[in-house]
């Protein structure tokens, strides 16, 4: 388990003292990273592309409800990669479409504590009440 995980899954019973000693060894790591020269064209972009978001990549150490990881994300994205695999993919691009939305709804309302029948009527129903006002 990576250092960051484990630090966030021990927060609350660790000292303050320790928490920061955490944070700080973290942030040395991640600084002897970035001063890394990469000689491959694909490690060159990569550490490009950190460097330029930095300030955001251990911000889950001062803001306790970001997550250390993008799992959340990734097993939202599971369900769909697994219909896609059984159904063999989509016949039209609208009905691809049409579960992309469809998941993505589900999700954010499971997110949020609502019923994925309760997400989907009140979307459609938002939906109506637009086309009206509209």
């Amino acid at each position: 388990m990576p250092a960051w995980v484990a630090l966030q899954r021990r927060r609350h019973p660790l000292a303050a003292s320790t928490v920061a000693q955490y944070c700080a060894r973290l942030r040395g790591s991640l600084r002897e990273m970035l001063n890394l020269k990469p000689k491959a064209l694909e490690g060159q972009r990569l550490l490009k592309r950190y460097q330029k978001i930095r300030a955001h990549l251990l911000l889950f150490l001062t803001d306790e409800p970001i997550p250390p990881t993008n799992n959340a994300s990734e097993q939202a994205l599971r369900w769909s990669v697994v219909f896609r695999k059984v159904t063999n993919g989509f016949r039209s691009d609208w009905r691809a479409e049409l579960f992309a939305q469809v998941r993505s709804l589900v999700n954010t309302a499971k997110r949020q504590g609502i019923l994925a029948l309760d997400g989907i009527s009140r979307a459609l129903t938002s939906l109506q009440t637009d086309c009206l006002l509209g």
